[in-house]
């Protein structure tokens, strides 16, 4: 779910003028240890001080926690992408990196978007799967000029109304993931509404072009709220729409309560048949 960077997320940090975050995730290493892959959605950057709240940034100290508490990935395509421009992001892909994590879903430069065409594959205990990220916007502000290629997004009017899907570049990109043939292939949504716990119809129209384009589970973050999670045994796929706030502030009702979601993928080594064979969560 959503680590959200605030003013007293911080500060719970604060350790005499310097942060230490391990003891804020001490009682949930376990679950993310025991994981192959682990993976946390970063709303916030890491551009240096001031941190808190105006900036959303965070120290590097966050980072360096949730790695040792065993994170492995860190999605970074969310409203909170280009808060600090285009070197912003850069700075933050770069912080992720540096704490030994992998960032998803941003972009630094055209030459880094058009090597990965929009998407992160790896090998994950013998299986390739595939890590693919839209957001329905940027938290209001529009892409840079010449950037548009920083992050995958999930409407043409991004930074307005949220009310047309681009279909035509989501189709785009899961047809590159599926050139490359991954055996499984997740979709990380940053979508829905801000402290509403319905889905929106537009998010279902969404769901079903993931599902047709080769998505075998979507991952939903931005709500702050616990919402379904719609697990099709037979078929292998799964639809988490919002797993809530992983580390936040709880100031408002309903957003102090989050998931950890398992998902079990299992290949036959004989057929080489890959799905998604267990749904669970914490």
């Amino acid at each position: 779910g959503d680590l959200n960077v605030t003013d007293k997320m911080v500060a719970s940090g604060e350790k005499g003028g310097q942060y230490d975050y391990t003891a804020n995730f001490m009682d949930i290493a376990p679950v993310f240890a025991g994981a192959d892959a682990a993976i946390v959605n970063l709303e916030g950057n890491l551009v240096g001080s001031p941190y808190g709240t105006a900036s959303t940034s965070a120290p590097q100290a966050l980072m360096e926690a949730l790695q040792r508490a065993g994170v492995d990935f860190v999605q970074t395509g969310n409203s909170c992408s280009v808060n600090n421009g285009i070197t912003g992001l850069q700075k933050t892909l770069d912080g992720i990196r540096q704490a030994g994590m992998t960032p998803l879903g941003t972009f630094g430069s055209l030459e880094e978007y058009e090597q990965q065409q929009g998407f992160t594959i790896r090998n994950i205990g013998g299986i390739r799967v595939a890590f693919v990220v839209f957001t329905k916007g940027l938290g209001g502000l529009r892409l840079p000029e010449g950037n548009n290629h920083c992050v995958n997004l999930l409407y043409t009017d991004y930074a307005t109304t949220y009310q047309t899907i681009d279909t035509q570049g989501i189709r785009q990109v899961l047809e590159n993931v599926q050139a490359q043939q991954p055996d499984v292939t997740i979709a990380l949504l940053h979508w829905g509404s801000e402290y509403n716990a319905v889905v929106g119809t537009r998010q279902e129209k969404i769901a079903k072009l993931m599902l047709d384009g080769g998505v075998d589970a979507i991952i939903g973050t931005h709500s702050h709220y616990v919402q379904q999670v719609v697990y099709d045994r037979d078929k292998g796929t799964v639809i988490a729409y919002s797993l809530g706030d992983l580390y936040g502030d709880a100031e408002k009702a309903g957003t102090n309560y989050s998931i950890l979601l398992q998902l079990q993928i299992t290949r036959n080594n004989e057929t080489g048949e890959t799905k998604i064979t267990g749904c669970d969560y914490i």
